[in-house]
């Protein structure tokens, strides 16, 4: 995301605390891997979530977010094929939504490929009046159970117009803060993972700390630096994501 600030607007300094602060869903798809598979169907239309490196942008017709994935599937005709990148997940979910027959890309997030089908069933006996919301982004099996998907500002909005007093979480469970702030009369329990320890969280967001982040911004270090060639081909995508989203009435545009 810092690169994609960058690719926003390269004449600002874009700074991020820890460079190591990647994405495992971004590292899913190499770009020199995916532009082979690009060359087996040169006629298709590449649409690649947000969460994606710059170089993989340079391959990328038009970006997408969880909130604007759908109207941009369905501003492609219906003539075209369509590669969709990296999230085999959110590809398929979109494959259910939108009727559109997409070829995946097979990369996944690893935070919301973990949940347990079977830990979250106990919970939602434990707690009968719970509302199951998940990401897009987790498997299908915990889709096919959850009372909403929606991205992630979309769960955020949900609980708090929502009359349930309980929520199962499954995503990032960073956002659990967000939702105790919002609506701090309710209660949000993190979805299980199928390993032993007791939340999911993205080790590489979590090392963006608060000393990093002082240091960032006393020294303006380090910077995300990018090539211009990158810049100026990967932005094209993103300002087409934009296009298509105002049009929709999505909210997204550039300022």
């Amino acid at each position: 995301m810092a690169e994609t600030a960058k690719m926003l607007s390269p004449t600002k300094k874009v700074l991020l605390p820890d460079l190591k602060a990647g994405c495992s869903l971004a590292d899913s798809c190499p770009p020199h891997l995916f532009r082979k598979f690009k060359e087996k169907y040169p006629e298709a239309v590449v649409v690649s979530y947000i969460n994606c490196t710059a170089e993989l942008k340079t391959l990328t017709d038009i970006c997408c977010t969880s909130t604007n994935s759908v109207a941009v599937i369905e501003s492609i005709p219906k003539d075209k094929q369509i590669i969709f990148a990296p999230d085999r997940n959110l590809g398929a979910y979109l494959i259910k939504k939108t009727g559109r027959d997409l070829i995946l890309w097979n990369g996944t997030c690893m935070v919301h490929e973990i949940f347990s089908h079977e830990k979250i069933t106990k919970l939602k006996t434990r707690h009968p009046e719970a509302l199951l919301i998940a990401h897009p982004e987790c498997e299908a099996h915990i889709l096919e159970i959850a009372d909403f998907i929606g991205s992630t500002t979309g769960l955020l909005n949900f609980t708090k117009k929502n009359d349930a007093k309980e929520f199962i979480v499954a995503t990032e469970v960073g956002i659990i803060h967000q939702m105790e702030l919002a609506s701090p009369h309710k209660t949000f329990i993190p979805a299980p993972p199928n390993n032993t320890c007791a939340c999911n969280e993205c080790p590489h967001m979590k090392r963006n700390t608060l000393e990093k982040l002082y240091l960032c911004m006393k020294y303006e270090q380090p910077e995300i630096v990018l090539e211009d060639w990158v810049i100026k081909q990967g932005v094209k995508s993103i300002d087409l994501m934009l296009e298509i989203s105002e049009k929709a009435g999505l909210g997204l545009k550039r300022d």
